[in-house]
Protein backbone atom coordinates (compact mmCIF):
# COMPACT_ATOMS: atom_id res chain seq x y z
CA UNK A 1 0.00 0.00 0.00
CA UNK A 2 1.23 3.41 -0.91
CA UNK A 3 0.63 5.99 1.82
CA UNK A 4 -2.27 8.37 1.42
CA UNK A 5 -1.78 11.84 0.00
CA UNK A 6 0.76 13.68 2.13
CA UNK A 7 1.38 17.34 2.83
CA UNK A 8 4.61 16.97 0.83
CA UNK A 9 2.53 15.71 -2.13
CA UNK A 10 0.29 18.78 -1.78
CA UNK A 11 3.29 21.12 -1.56
CA UNK A 12 4.95 19.43 -4.55
CA UNK A 13 8.22 18.88 -2.71
CA UNK A 14 10.53 15.87 -2.49
CA UNK A 15 10.89 14.54 1.09
CA UNK A 16 13.02 11.40 0.98
CA UNK A 17 15.22 11.66 4.06
CA UNK A 18 13.92 10.69 7.47
CA UNK A 19 15.64 13.74 9.01
CA UNK A 20 13.63 16.06 6.75
CA UNK A 21 10.43 14.21 7.60
CA UNK A 22 11.09 14.51 11.32
CA UNK A 23 11.88 18.24 11.10
CA UNK A 24 8.71 19.15 9.21
CA UNK A 25 5.02 18.46 9.02
CA UNK A 26 4.85 16.05 6.08
CA UNK A 27 2.22 13.66 7.37
CA UNK A 28 -1.11 12.94 5.74
CA UNK A 29 -3.36 15.62 4.32
CA UNK A 30 -7.08 15.36 5.05
CA UNK A 31 -7.53 13.77 1.62
CA UNK A 32 -4.77 11.30 2.50
CA UNK A 33 -6.57 10.31 5.69
CA UNK A 34 -9.77 9.69 3.73
CA UNK A 35 -7.84 7.66 1.12
CA UNK A 36 -6.32 5.46 3.83
CA UNK A 37 -9.67 4.86 5.51
CA UNK A 38 -11.41 4.12 2.20
CA UNK A 39 -8.69 1.65 1.20
CA UNK A 40 -8.85 -0.05 4.59
CA UNK A 41 -12.62 -0.35 4.37
CA UNK A 42 -12.49 -1.85 0.88
CA UNK A 43 -9.40 -4.07 1.13
CA UNK A 44 -11.01 -7.21 2.52
CA UNK A 45 -7.94 -8.00 4.60
CA UNK A 46 -8.53 -10.05 7.75
CA UNK A 47 -7.98 -8.87 11.29
CA UNK A 48 -4.82 -10.99 11.66
CA UNK A 49 -3.09 -9.13 8.82
CA UNK A 50 0.50 -8.19 9.67
CA UNK A 51 0.96 -4.48 8.94
CA UNK A 52 4.51 -3.30 8.36
CA UNK A 53 5.27 0.36 7.66
CA UNK A 54 7.99 2.79 6.73
CA UNK A 55 8.89 5.10 9.60
CA UNK A 56 8.10 8.24 7.57
CA UNK A 57 5.11 10.03 9.10
CA UNK A 58 2.92 9.75 5.99
CA UNK A 59 3.34 5.97 5.90
CA UNK A 60 3.03 5.46 9.68
CA UNK A 61 -0.17 7.50 9.82
CA UNK A 62 -1.60 5.52 6.91
CA UNK A 63 -0.68 2.22 8.56
CA UNK A 64 -2.24 3.25 11.87
CA UNK A 65 -5.51 4.19 10.19
CA UNK A 66 -5.62 0.82 8.42
CA UNK A 67 -4.71 -1.00 11.64
CA UNK A 68 -7.53 0.69 13.55
CA UNK A 69 -10.02 -0.04 10.79
CA UNK A 70 -9.08 -3.74 10.62
CA UNK A 71 -8.67 -4.16 14.37
CA UNK A 72 -5.20 -5.57 13.66
CA UNK A 73 -2.26 -5.84 16.04
CA UNK A 74 0.39 -3.14 16.42
CA UNK A 75 2.10 -1.87 13.28
CA UNK A 76 5.66 -3.09 12.73
CA UNK A 77 7.95 -0.19 11.78
CA UNK A 78 10.68 -1.08 9.27
CA UNK A 79 13.39 1.26 7.97
CA UNK A 80 13.69 -1.04 4.94
CA UNK A 81 10.36 0.37 3.71
CA UNK A 82 11.61 3.96 3.72
CA UNK A 83 11.25 6.23 0.73
CA UNK A 84 13.96 5.89 -1.88
CA UNK A 85 16.59 8.54 -1.12
CA UNK A 86 16.60 11.18 -3.84
CA UNK A 87 19.93 12.67 -2.71
CA UNK A 88 20.54 16.25 -3.77
CA UNK A 89 16.97 16.51 -5.08
CA UNK A 90 15.76 16.55 -1.45
CA UNK A 91 13.55 19.58 -0.77
CA UNK A 92 13.27 20.48 -4.46
CA UNK A 93 10.10 20.52 -6.57
CA UNK A 94 8.67 17.08 -7.28
CA UNK A 95 9.03 17.66 -11.02
CA UNK A 96 12.62 16.50 -10.49
CA UNK A 97 11.36 12.94 -10.05
CA UNK A 98 11.12 12.83 -13.85
CA UNK A 99 14.89 13.45 -14.11
CA UNK A 100 15.59 10.56 -11.76
CA UNK A 101 13.21 8.22 -13.56
CA UNK A 102 14.73 9.11 -16.95
CA UNK A 103 18.18 8.30 -15.56
CA UNK A 104 16.81 5.02 -14.15
CA UNK A 105 15.37 4.04 -17.53
CA UNK A 106 18.58 4.98 -19.35
CA UNK A 107 20.67 2.91 -16.95
CA UNK A 108 22.64 6.03 -16.09
CA UNK A 109 24.27 6.50 -12.72
CA UNK A 110 22.98 9.08 -10.30
CA UNK A 111 25.60 11.71 -9.53
CA UNK A 112 23.16 13.55 -7.27
CA UNK A 113 23.33 10.87 -4.53
CA UNK A 114 20.10 9.14 -5.56
CA UNK A 115 19.71 5.64 -4.13
CA UNK A 116 20.10 3.09 -6.96
CA UNK A 117 17.04 0.99 -7.78
CA UNK A 118 19.01 -2.21 -7.14
CA UNK A 119 19.75 -1.04 -3.58
CA UNK A 120 16.10 -0.25 -2.94
CA UNK A 121 15.05 -3.66 -4.26
CA UNK A 122 17.67 -5.42 -2.15
CA UNK A 123 16.63 -3.80 1.15
CA UNK A 124 12.92 -4.33 0.58
CA UNK A 125 13.14 -7.93 -0.68
CA UNK A 126 15.24 -8.88 2.35
CA UNK A 127 12.45 -7.54 4.55
CA UNK A 128 9.75 -9.32 2.54
CA UNK A 129 11.62 -12.63 2.75
CA UNK A 130 12.03 -12.23 6.52
CA UNK A 131 8.36 -11.31 7.01
CA UNK A 132 7.26 -14.26 4.89
CA UNK A 133 9.47 -16.53 6.99
CA UNK A 134 8.07 -15.23 10.29
CA UNK A 135 4.42 -14.84 9.28
CA UNK A 136 3.89 -17.58 6.70
CA UNK A 137 0.22 -18.18 5.98
CA UNK A 138 -0.88 -14.66 6.96
CA UNK A 139 -1.55 -11.62 4.83
CA UNK A 140 1.15 -8.96 5.12
CA UNK A 141 0.42 -5.33 4.28
CA UNK A 142 3.48 -3.24 3.46
CA UNK A 143 2.85 0.50 3.79
CA UNK A 144 5.51 2.44 1.96
CA UNK A 145 6.22 4.96 -0.81
CA UNK A 146 5.70 5.22 -4.56
CA UNK A 147 9.21 4.49 -5.82
CA UNK A 148 9.95 1.90 -3.16
CA UNK A 149 6.80 -0.05 -4.01
CA UNK A 150 7.15 0.37 -7.79
CA UNK A 151 10.68 -1.06 -7.54
CA UNK A 152 9.46 -3.91 -5.35
CA UNK A 153 6.70 -4.67 -7.84
CA UNK A 154 9.31 -4.85 -10.62
CA UNK A 155 11.24 -7.34 -8.48
CA UNK A 156 8.15 -9.49 -7.92
CA UNK A 157 7.70 -9.58 -11.70
CA UNK A 158 11.37 -10.49 -12.26
CA UNK A 159 11.93 -7.23 -14.16
CA UNK A 160 14.98 -4.99 -14.05
CA UNK A 161 14.18 -2.57 -11.20
CA UNK A 162 15.44 0.39 -13.26
CA UNK A 163 12.34 -0.03 -15.46
CA UNK A 164 9.91 0.36 -12.55
CA UNK A 165 8.19 3.39 -14.09
CA UNK A 166 6.98 1.29 -17.03
CA UNK A 167 4.66 -0.49 -14.61
CA UNK A 168 1.21 0.94 -13.77
CA UNK A 169 1.62 3.89 -11.43
CA UNK A 170 0.67 3.23 -7.81
CA UNK A 171 -1.68 5.98 -6.63
CA UNK A 172 -1.75 7.45 -3.13
CA UNK A 173 -3.73 5.24 -0.79
CA UNK A 174 -3.71 2.36 -3.30
CA UNK A 175 -3.31 -1.25 -2.20
CA UNK A 176 -1.89 -3.60 -4.81
CA UNK A 177 -1.72 -7.35 -4.26
CA UNK A 178 1.67 -9.01 -4.79
CA UNK A 179 2.46 -12.69 -4.47
CA UNK A 180 5.84 -14.28 -3.91
CA UNK A 181 7.00 -16.97 -6.31
CA UNK A 182 7.11 -20.66 -5.51
CA UNK A 183 10.44 -20.42 -3.71
CA UNK A 184 11.58 -17.75 -1.28
CA UNK A 185 15.27 -17.66 -0.50
CA UNK A 186 15.89 -16.32 2.99
CA UNK A 187 19.51 -15.37 3.76
CA UNK A 188 20.95 -17.87 6.21
CA UNK A 189 17.82 -20.05 6.14
CA UNK A 190 17.73 -21.53 2.64
CA UNK A 191 14.64 -21.77 0.49
CA UNK A 192 11.08 -22.49 1.55
CA UNK A 193 7.77 -22.69 -0.21
CA UNK A 194 5.53 -19.66 0.01
CA UNK A 195 1.74 -19.66 -0.13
Amino acid sequence: MRHGQSKANLAGVIVSRIETDRRGDFGLSEVGRRQALAAAGDCGLPRDTVICSSDFSRARQTAELVRACLGAQAVIIAEALRERCFGDWEGTPDGNYERVWAADAAGAGHAAGVEPTASVLDRVTRLVADLEWRYSGRDILLVSHGDTLQILQAGFLNLDPSGHRRLPHLGTGEIRRLRLGDQVSVPGRGARRSR
